[in-house]
């Protein structure tokens, strides 16, 4: 198996064989805490246009998502993983927009499959991608926006890489934990709790808490998610 490690939407756009497109700090965290608040469906949509359009049609669908971190006006929710925590959604479906992960969906163009990655699910991930068998992985780490590098989007690429090549890493939480005080320091900013609440911060650097894999699905420019078991 060929596992290759690639970086923002540059990244994204080179990728082949089974691709990981990974989004720490929120976007994949947080569509694991809709599925497993009862969400049947996530679609991923890459502009705010395609999203309003959805909700147009569809007036009981829930849109969530954001632009620099802030929810945008209009939205049920943002991008913020707490908000999903305790929430409802069984039988809903979400349409989800973000400036990193989901814009790395919309920049994939030679994937023979795409899944999203955090590390919640780091493990199921890698369980599924033995279970596909494929020759060439690609594991996408967005970064913010999809064009500076973030330590929680390398860190996970880098577990999910040694997990397939057969070697373990035992300090993975301790190096989780230690994004307090990289990317994830905004999360401890009394600031920006608006945007970044301290609660989104501990919900995404727990690993391999959820068992599932979120597979994603073109459909014209639109990216239908299924959360299957691995």
């Amino acid at each position: 198996m060929n596992v290759r490690i690639l970086h923002l939407l540059k990244g994204a756009e080179q990728a082949e064989g089974l691709t990981v497109v990974i989004d720490v700090f929120r976007a994949f965290t947080c569509e694991c805490w809709m599925y497993a608040a009862g969400a049947e469906k996530v679609i991923a949509a890459g502009t705010l246009e395609e999203t309003f359009a959805l909700k147009k049609e569809h007036p009981d669908w829930i849109l969530a998502g954001e632009r620099n971190g802030i929810m945008v006006e209009g939205f049920d929710y943002g991008n913020s993983p707490a908000a999903f925590e305790h929430a409802d959604l069984k039988g809903k479906t979400v349409v989800h927009t973000t400036s990193a992960g989901v814009q790395g969906l919309t920049a994939v163009r030679n994937a023979a499959e795409i899944v999203t990655g955090a590390l919640v699910n780091a493990s199921a991930v890698v369980r599924y991608i033995r279970e596909r068998n494929l020759e060439t992985v690609s594991l996408v780490a967005m970064g913010w926006n999809g064009i500076r590098e973030t330590e929680e989007d390398e860190l996970c690429a880098e577990y999910m890489a040694s997990l397939l090549e057969g070697r373990s890493m035992p300090d993975i939480e301790e190096r989780a934990l230690q994004l307090r005080y990289q990317e994830g320091k905004k999360f401890f900013d009394p600031a920006r709790q608006n945007v970044f609440p301290e609660r989104d911060f501990w919900l995404c650097v727990r690993p391999d808490i959820f068992d599932h894999v979120i597979r994603v699905q073109n459909h014209g420019g639109l990216f239908e998610t299924e959360w299957t078991a691995s």
